[in-house]
């Protein structure tokens, strides 16, 4: 899973972690259905934004909607909740040609096993298929995917060409063109051409933003293994990142303003609380602190000078063979990723990994959670997180 959006489900709230959930399965469903198994694999967290943004705008029972999806490994063989429709279909042409992209650029800086041309050459080749595959898909909901590609296409060039004192906008431009493209797309299956404008420039900003980011992110990697980084290579500091980074979080509030949504309150959720987060992450802030134990009284058990906690009771330790045989159960029903399970070898009771939270849990009050902003009681009225929405 990639993507600058992870949004912490202690925030989210469990209504809103819900609806994230089933355009999570969706989009998955929907590579599924169009595209077979192997194209799950692409799945992103970014690329649901389009279900997301396409289900806020749309009138109830209107092409976008929920169905019931059957059990599946990936929710520990629960059924579901799930969205379905044109959203999630244009958000799985755009995942497509967005792995697409990522596989072309990971060949291209030679990473790991891709720098072995055999295993280039197949790459390229799953790349190339994406691309049809996502072609046909857009194609099917009104979208021209070709955008995309030449977006794909153009950034090789662009980068071939930058060089220190080249504007590291310059280097952003094909990514916030095919975000644009995207975003205002949904507007259209939404049945509301004037939002087109308004999701354009969100677009536009989260493409500049996700570009910016993965730059960050990549930074000290890049530089270890010789790989092209934009901020490197155009000679950008990490404080001029870090504010174009904030000027892109505003600019997406304030487009967002100007669009209209039905129901509006995840998409604001993740575009305008979720990525101040993203940002902090990337630069390094501090994460959640949901994991933390609470505070502990002098004198009591765990704190300092307080008497020793006694040690929760063992339990039989697996053998090697034996822990192997079960983590490949967890592993195949996805209980690893999901669910609560024992640790193969410990024992130990574990969360599965999309329970855990990476991000600042403090930076807005509860009263986001019903997220509906704007008017008298939308939930950032008289809200004192500083958000000013």
């Amino acid at each position: 899973m990639f993507g600058i959006v992870r949004p912490c489900r202690h925030r989210l709230g469990e209504k809103l972690t819900a609806q994230w959930t089933a355009h999570l399965c969706g989009l998955c469903l929907a590579l599924r259905g169009d595209h077979g198994q192997l194209a799950r694999i692409v799945t992103n967290y970014d690329g649901l934004l389009i279900s997301v943004l396409t289900e806020a705008q749309a009138d109830p029972g209107g092409s976008t909607g929920r169905r019931t999806a059957g059990p599946c490994p990936l929710r520990g063989m629960r059924t579901a909740s799930v969205a379905h429709g044109e959203g999630a279909r244009l958000a799985a042409a755009v995942s497509l040609v967005l792995a697409s992209a990522k596989v072309r650029d990971h060949v291209a800086d030679g990473d790991g096993l891709l720098a072995r041309r055999p295993v280039a050459l197949a790459a390229r080749r799953v790349a190339a298929g994406w691309d049809r595959a996502g072609a046909r898909t857009g194609s099917d909901v009104g979208f021209d995917t070709a955008v995309l590609v030449d977006a794909v296409d153009r950034q090789t060039g662009i980068e071939s060409l930058a060089g220190s004192g080249t504007p590291i906008l310059t280097v952003t431009e094909p990514t916030e063109t095919a975000t644009a493209a995207a975003f205002a797309h949904t507007a259209v299956l939404a049945g509301r051409p004037r939002n087109a404008a308004p999701l354009a420039e969100a677009g536009r900003l989260f493409g500049r933003l996700a570009h910016l980011l993965d730059a960050v992110e990549d930074r000290e990697a890049d530089a270890a293994s010789g790989a092209w980084n934009p901020l490197a290579a155009t000679g950008t500091s990490l404080d001029e990142a870090r504010r174009l980074a904030d000027d892109a979080v505003h600019g997406i509030r304030l487009a967002l303003r100007e669009a209209e949504f039905t129901d509006g309150g995840l998409a604001h959720r993740l575009l305008v609380h979720e990525l101040p987060n993203s940002v902090r992450r990337a630069f390094g802030t501090p994460s959640c602190a949901h994991g933390s134990h609470p505070y502990a009284p002098p004198g009591a058990p765990g704190a300092p000078g307080g008497p020793t906690p006694p040690e929760p009771p063992r339990r039989d330790r697996r053998g090697l063979l034996a822990g192997c045989a079960v983590w490949l159960g967890l592993a195949c029903t996805c209980q690893l990723c999901c669910g609560t399970y024992e640790d193969p070898w410990t024992r130990e009771r574990k969360e599965g990994c999309l329970h855990n939270c990476d991000c600042d849990c403090c930076d807005c009050c509860e009263c986001c959670n019903c997220c509906n902003c704007g008017g008298e009681d939308g939930c950032c009225s008289g809200c004192d997180c500083g958000c000013d929405c």
